[in-house]
């Protein structure tokens, strides 16, 4: 128990330190501050620190994350306010202040006296906090809201297990409990999406044929951008970056779950050396970032069936049906993908091009094969077999891509896009990763002054190889579904910027086509979906049916709920989520929606011609080899685009003759049988045609019209049957007849009410 003097003395200096701690704005002020809070801690044994993470600690996330005002961290203010520009991390990105960069860096990074206080205190259970419910992602309080749902809460999403509690002072709800670590955390991932809700970038309109735009967009892929320096943010300043890096790099190991995957459940099978704890926060981190940046506001959070085994239905699909994800996430989400797949890139690499690198959990522990395939299929839920966390992501990072490219509005900010399209990419080429795309971020982690970046030769990333097939099989639908996905999505948007779009598509074809085992693999998978059972005597054919049934639950699961038909621009049928079309022939095919748009990527350009015309028409070139690549050399159609000659007016009847029965023109349709029943050409609206004809059909039948055609019911053949004039003017007398009448009864009713 604490001595009366000493608590009532660490309780003023917290409150000082908290008061200190929110009038800290200026630069000067920020590192003073931050100074006093090490001090502070440092007087400070772990189990006398209650007050400070009771009083000055929220302050404390307060300013670091520039919310409005201390109560914010707390429960008071709404969860969509924007953050205020005062937020230390602002004030850092604005000051473009190294030095100030590495103070903030200094106290919060993962081995700092901070948190290993806050460490210290959890060991303890001295402080719980309750997060507030409005800051949660959207689904988590929809679930909150309901008793029953607040009660499986804990069992459908890890990160909450054991942290729902009932409330003490509200009977029959629920709220969120978090330790110290756990309840930075949430705030930490809250950070972006509070900002990416409060900022109003996707009003901006998109103008076209804007050369500073395509820049921006292509530094954002790798390859595409030359590093300049000087002027520039320095990447030590961006502290948000700098400490998600260090956070993932500290706590979420991406090769050592190899020893402890087997058998997670049980702690006494662990090595000795090994800390549990260390799981729990690597686990909990990473389940905090995906529930925050790729869940959050999507109407379908959880896989159909674990909602069915617990009886959870979200009903709140007509209100955010066609809303994009928090846009101005691309970057951290990025980021995140690509540490979390670096496992993947060890495990195919093996050991020793990890051996070199400074940080100790890149390096394998325990030994495995290298060269051997995973079987992708006999995985257990929540991690992969070689360790990585692939699994987990699978499903929030597909539908976050897919939600953006299906109801991000045409107004919407390009660079949003393009970094939603980057995560994409880089998610479907994980070969293309290495060691090397952490060097400047390990650097700057450590603090060191050097480079970061290790030899060429031991971290070059490497292309497609058999290896990589599991990878690939695992995550097909990234590789199909999605494709056709953003073809519609390329459509809907290439007007509002005809350049960035086509080198869009241009970038997943390339990717497609970049090695031949790739796209065999991609079109024998294909192939193998659209069988009905496996087919005898062809062997790859047979080693590929049994992922049929997977992909076709992925693609139930994954898609749930999203009908492009309710989007601008739709391009697929409407049980589209039932079949891949990619390689489809028909004409929702990608062969033709390709075409189509080669077609008017083309004639748009050409009409926005400028200085750039020709680099743009070598792009379209590009873009028609590399469909020839994947459909074929027949695939794409050379049309030219050269002014035609006025044509002469044509007659009414001949504008509004039917050009074209399904793919076939007119002309070439010998139709034999009644005309009436002919299929609907494209140029007919096709239910008002049925319309017409059954109402056609219906007044044919009352004045005995089809007397004829009933007499000729055994006839093969077709006729033409000419009515003459005095035929003609009786039925226009009985319509008249039949008219007049209706519209007597009409009056005589009238009246009478």
């Amino acid at each position: 128990m604490l001595p009366h003097s000493y608590a009532v003395d660490s309780l003023s200096k917290s409150q000082d330190l908290a008061s200190t701690i929110l009038a800290s704005s200026a630069p000067h002020q920020i590192s003073s501050t931050c100074d006093a809070i090490e001090s502070f801690l440092h007087s400070l044994p772990p189990d006398h620190s209650r007050h400070f993470f009771s009083l000055t600690f929220p302050t404390l996330i307060c300013k670091l994350f520039g919310f409005d005002d201390a109560t914010s961290a707390s429960s008071t203010s709404s969860p969509s306010a924007p953050s205020s520009p005062n937020g230390w991390i602002d004030t850092v990105l604005a000051a473009n202040d190294v030095v100030l960069a590495n103070k903030l860096f200094s106290l919060l990074a993962p081995n700092s006296l901070l948190f290993n206080s806050i460490s210290a205190v959890d060991r303890l259970s001295l402080v719980k906090y309750v997060f507030p419910i409005e800051r949660l992602p959207e689904w988590v309080r929809f679930m909150l809201s309901s008793q029953n749902d607040s009660r499986v809460l804990s069992d459908v999403a890890p990160v909450f297990k054991n942290r729902v509690k009932e409330d003490s002072i509200k009977p029959n709800f629920h709220r969120v409990q978090l330790n110290v670590f756990e309840y930075y955390m949430f705030w930490f991932a809250y950070y972006p999406v509070c900002r990416g809700n409060g900022e109003n970038c996707d009003t901006v309109s998109v103008r076209r044929n804007k050369r500073f735009k395509f820049e921006n967009w292509v530094s954002s892929i790798s390859g595409f951008s030359s590093p300049r320096r000087g002027s520039e943010l320095k990447i030590e300043c961006n502290l948000y970056v700098r400490l998600l890096y260090a956070y993932l790099r500290a706590f979420v190991a991406v090769t050592d779950l190899n020893v402890h995957l087997p058998y997670r459940s049980s702690l006494l099978q662990c090595s000795a050396g090994y800390d549990s704890s260390a799981i729990a926060k690597g686990e909990f981190l990473v389940n905090t970032l995906v529930n925050f940046w790729l869940v959050d506001n999507d109407f379908s959070p959880l896989s159909v069936n674990l909602c069915k085994s617990y009886g959870v239905k979200f009903p709140f699909r007509s209100v955010l049906g066609e809303t994009p994800p928090t846009h101005g996430l691309g970057e951290v989400v990025k980021l995140l993908e690509k540490y979390l797949n670096l496992g993947l890139v060890v495990h195919q690499n093996g050991t020793d091009n990890v051996e070199h690198c400074a940080s100790p959990r890149w390096r394998m522990s325990g030994s495995f094969d290298g060269g051997k395939p995973m079987d992708v299929m006999a995985v257990s839920p929540g991690l992969h077999p070689n360790g990585s966390w692939n699994l987990l992501m699978q499903r929030p990072l597909y539908r976050f891509i897919l939600r953006t490219f299906l109801f991000c509005p045409v107004e919407a900010s390009i660079k949003n896009i393009s970094q939603v399209f980057s995560v994409w990419v880089t998610y479907v080429e994980p070969w293309a990763i290495s060691l090397d795309d952490f060097g400047e971020l390990d650097a700057i982690v450590d603090g060191s002054t050097k480079n970061g970046r290790k030899d060429h030769s031991q971290s070059e990333a490497c292309g497609y190889s058999p290896s990589w097939e599991a990878y690939v099989l695992a995550n097909y639908l990234y590789y199909s579904s999605l494709v056709m996905h953003f073809i519609g999505f390329a459509h809907k948007f290439l007007h509002t910027d005809a350049e960035i779009i086509v080198q869009m598509v241009l970038k997943v074809l390339a990717i497609l086509a970049s090695s031949k085992e790739l796209l065999d693999l991609i079109k024998t998978m294909d192939i193998a979906f659209h069988s009905k059972q496996a087919v005898s005597g062809k062997s790859r054919l047979n080693s590929l049916y049994r992922f049929v049934t997977p992909i076709r639950e992925q693609l139930k699961d994954w898609e749930d709920g999203l009908c492009e038909s309710d989007a601008d621009g739709s391009f697929l049928h409407d049980n589209w989520n039932k079949d891949l079309l990619l390689f489809s022939d028909g004409e929702d095919g990608g062969r033709q929606l390709l075409q189509l748009f080669i077609l008017r990527a083309e004639a748009e350009l050409q009409a926005i011609s400028g200085d750039n015309l020709a680099e743009n028409l070598q792009c379209v070139d590009s873009l028609k080899a590399q469909v020839a690549c994947l459909f074929g050399s027949d695939a794409v159609k050379q049309l030219s685009f050269s002014p035609e000659a006025k044509q002469p007016a044509q007659p009414r009847d001949e504008i509004f003759k039917p050009r074209k029965v399904g793919n076939y023109a007119l002309a070439d349709i010998k139709y034999k049988g009644d005309w009436m029943k002919r299929p609907i050409s494209d140029d007919e609206v096709a239910w008002l045609a049925k319309l017409l004809v059954q109402f056609s059909c219906w007044l044919n039948e009352i004045l005995g019209l089809n007397q004829a055609e009933s007499s000729q019911v055994g006839s093969t053949h077709s006729y033409v049957v000419k009515v003459p004039s005095s035929d003609v003017l009786g039925i226009k007398a009985v319509l008249g007849a039949i008219g007049s009448w209706i519209l007597m009864l009409g009056v005589e009713v009238f009246h009478r009410v």
